[in-house]
C-alpha cells in the first residue's frame, strides 16, 4: 500500500477557501526537493486555485513510493488542511467530483 507520509516531512502549502468561479493557475513547482533528497517528495507540478476567499494548492510530487497528488488549504486562522492521494485513484476523485457536481 503506498504511503505518502513515509516520505514527506513539512514544508506543505498554503491556502485560504473554497467556491466561487476561480480558475486553476500553474504556478512553478516550489523548489528544494532533488530526486535523491531521501525523505523529500520532489514536486513535479502545481496548479493554484484562487476560490472566494480561499485558495487550493494542487501539487503533483513523486517520493521514493511512487506519485501522488497533495491537496491543500490553509484557513484564515492558520489550519491547514491537506489530503493526499494515490495517483492511480485520480480516475476515482475525477469521477467523484463529477457525480457530485451533478447534484448541483
Amino acid at each position: 500500500m503506498f504511503d505518502p507520509m513515509s516520505e514527506l516531512t513539512g514544508g506543505g502549502s498554503n491556502s485560504e477557501g473554497f467556491g466561487g468561479d476561480a480558475a486553476p493557475v500553474a504556478r512553478p513547482p516550489r523548489g528544494g526537493n532533488g530526486a535523491g533528497a531521501g525523505r523529500f517528495a520532489r514536486d513535479l507540478h502545481s496548479v493554484t486555485i484562487h476560490a472566494r476567499q480561499r485558495t487550493f494548492y494542487i501539487d503533483l510530487k513523486e517520493s521514493g513510493n511512487g506519485k501522488f497528488f497533495k491537496i491543500s488549504e490553509k484557513s484564515r486562522g492558520g489550519q491547514k488542511t491537506t489530503i493526499m492521494f494515490d495517483v492511480e485513484d485520480l480516475d476515482q476523485m475525477i469521477a467523484a467530483l463529477q457525480e457530485m457536481k451533478t447534484k448541483l
